[in-house]
């Protein structure tokens, strides 16, 4: 089977390519030029190459291309810009959850579609939330902070009474 035409959604920006049928959305994301969509295992095991698709968390690693014809993917790069910053990525470079930076793209990805979900969780459901990505330099701890923080930063905003 040839290349197929697909539109991709990415970061509000259409993209139309065409792959092969077993191309995976990472490959796809990174030949588009998403380097914040990291490539770590290839395998699912280590979340740094997660995305949301149309709204939730997925390694892009295990997802076909195809399977995202028309969905709309934001990657970590997609949430703010330098200038204005989402609170996640604000909250993890204040409060040391970003050391190397190769987990943090699929960490605040993963954060995100928590905070999507669940604007005031405990401790035990943000570190569910991120279980499925790993770190090997933080230690976790100051993640949890950095989620804790931009969580209460997003309630703050929204003009929800801090918990």
């Amino acid at each position: 089977m040839g290349p197929k035409v697909i539109s991709l959604i990415v970061n509000g920006r259409l993209h139309h390519v065409a792959l092969a049928p077993n191309v995976t959305l990472l490959e796809a994301l990174r030949e588009l030029g998403y380097m914040d969509v990291k490539n770590g295992c290839e395998k699912g095991d280590c979340g740094a190459c997660a995305v949301l698709l149309n709204g939730l968390a997925v390694n892009s690693c295990l997802a076909l291309a195809w399977q995202a014809d028309g969905a709309e993917i934001i990657t970590c790069a997609g949430l703010g810009t330098t200038e204005h910053p989402h609170p996640l990525q604000t909250a993890f470079a204040d409060l040391g959850a970003i050391q190397c930076g190769y987990c943090t793209p699929g960490m605040i990805i993963a954060a995100k579609a928590l905070l999507d979900h669940n604007p005031q969780p405990t401790e035990e459901e943000i570190r569910e939330a991120i279980s499925g990505n790993l770190c090997r330099c933080t230690g976790y701890g100051q993640i949890v902070d950095a989620v804790t923080a931009a969580a209460q930063m997003l309630r703050h905003a929204e003009g929800r009474a801090p918990g």
